[in-house]
């Protein structure tokens, strides 16, 4: 599903009274999952593991 797609079923199901700002955040909301889905498709992943180890280098 492209951002374009996903946006319009996700502003067809808003209430009439939403805000820009919560439209905006909804909108980039998806996109980062789109993304994410995208990075694990093509193998852009990491384990749990690594993720701890790099968390704790912060």
């Amino acid at each position: 599903m492209s951002l374009r797609e996903a946006t319009l079923e996700i502003v067809k199901k808003l209430p009439e009274d939403v805000s820009a700002e919560d439209i905006m955040e909804k909108i980039n909301f998806v996109n980062q999952v789109l993304e994410g889905l995208a990075s694990s498709d093509s193998g852009r992943t990491i384990s749990t593991a690594e993720l701890l180890e790099r968390i704790e280098k912060w």
